[in-house]
């Protein structure tokens, strides 16, 4: 068995940060159910361009393998009835909507404990089901801003700049498998259910990490850093070769120590000063940091001199922490992903073979296996026949009240 065959969630989730989050259980080997709202399309990942036709769309693919799509209006007391039938043979309920709708449509525990007890209701949502914003949309762009990072990223003469990721979305999806998961634990312990009240803003605000602890604990205020260098280790940046960028990075002395040692050797060859082995002022960690100002042209200006390549043939056998600065092509290329089975397959009717990008989770020994996104509502009979036990009958009883949607 999978790790997780044994979990079945009924998800309301939409676009990106909530399939993310529930993409990783479904590769795991969860029953992932998505209710797809027949009224406005589904769910709208469907559509997102450029790279989009009809319903399908590589967008949607990427977060939504592995799992299964039941169309279902819940503003109709007959879908009402169907979902809760889900939420009585299911492990949680999972949604990534606004942080007063969850409670407007009746998702949270109290709305449910009646059907199942041991229901877990985890709802991801912008701001949380509490304070100021909780009636706010939430974006990754916009919690990027108010969360500070912005604020953090780009060159320091330049303006705030989001990092090129949605970074918070996907660290909000991660966060919310973890509480589900967390909480489908505690109920089959305890035999209780709950909520789970999980937000992008808290997200991203906890992610502060040890930036917050020094803001909030000290006169620290962060700032932009040249060249994207940690705040307080140096050298620890990208620096600009002959052809391209690279990465380096001394978190121990042991690097610097043998990055000086290298250094030397090419600013003798250059005839440019050396003595950076020797130099009392690029002793210890606080040393380089406090002359980072004379250190850093420096080692600006030799690194300039070599190509990318010449560089890591030197660094790498010295075993000091470097890379290239790849493109997202190369890196998808590289020997390394392909060794890490990172690039997976599915097949689809519209698109043929679809290569994407396999989840980093990883239980045991058994590889995954991938089945494309679902088609919407393409899992209704397994689900309503199979999982329900409803009659031909009953079902059509069901879609002539509008539980599927007006032209199901």
């Amino acid at each position: 068995m999978r790790p997780l065959q044994d979990v079945r969630v009924i998800s309301l989730e939409q676009y990106g940060a909530g399939p993310f989050g529930s993409v990783h259980l479904a590769d795991l080997g969860a029953e992932i159910i998505k209710i797809e709202d027949p009224r406005v399309g589904g769910d709208v990942g469907r559509y997102v361009p450029p790279y989009a036709e009809d319903e399908d769309s590589l967008f949607f693919e990427t977060f939504n393998r592995n799992k299964k799509s039941v169309s279902l209006d819940l503003s109709v007391p007959a879908g009402r009835q169907v979902f809760e039938d889900l939420v009585r043979h299911g492990d949680a309920v999972y949604s990534n909507l606004r942080g007063d709708v969850p409670a407007r449509i009746r998702l949270l525990y109290d709305d449910l404990k009646h059907v199942n007890p041991r229901v877990v209701c985890c709802s991801l949502t912008g701001f949380g089901m509490n304070g100021p914003r909780a009636s706010e949309p939430g974006y990754d762009y916009i919690l990027q801003g108010l969360a500070g990072w912005m604020e953090l990223t780009g060159e320091p003469s330049g303006p705030p700049a989001k990092s090129g990721l949605s970074l918070v979305d996907y660290s909000g999806g991660l966060v919310a498998a973890l509480a589900l998961l967390a909480g489908v634990h505690a109920a089959r312990r305890d035999g209780l259910g709950m909520d789970c009240d999980l937000s992008l803003y808290d997200t991203a605000i906890g992610m502060l990490t040890y930036v917050g602890t020094w803001a909030l604990n000290t006169g620290y205020t962060p700032a932009r850093t040249a060249g994207s260098a940690h705040p307080s280790l140096v050298p620890f940046q990208n620096f600009e070769a002959a052809d391209g960028w690279l990465v380096v990075g001394c978190a121990k002395e042991k690097f610097w120590r043998r990055l000086a040692a290298i250094l030397d050797r090419h600013a003798d060859a250059a005839g440019l000063e050396g003595g950076f082995a020797d130099d009392p002022r690029y002793a210890g960690f606080a040393d380089r940091r406090r002359h980072a100002g004379t250190l850093l042209p420096r080692l600006v200006e030799l690194f300039r001199r070599c190509t990318v390549a010449e560089w890591l043939a030197e660094l790498h056998p010295a075993g000091i922490p470097c890379g290239p600065v790849n493109d997202v092509r190369q890196a998808l290329a590289e020997e390394h992903t392909a060794a890490r089975g990172l690039v997976v397959e599915t097949s689809h009717p519209r698109y043929g073979t679809v290569r994407q990008l396999a989840s980093p989770v990883r239980v045991g020994t058994r590889a995954a296996s991938h089945r494309r996104a679902p088609q919407r509502g393409e899992h209704g009979e397994e689900i309503l026949r199979g999982l329900l036990g409803y009659s031909r009958d009953r079902v059509a009883e069901l879609a002539a009240a509008g539980a599927f949607g007006a032209t199901a």
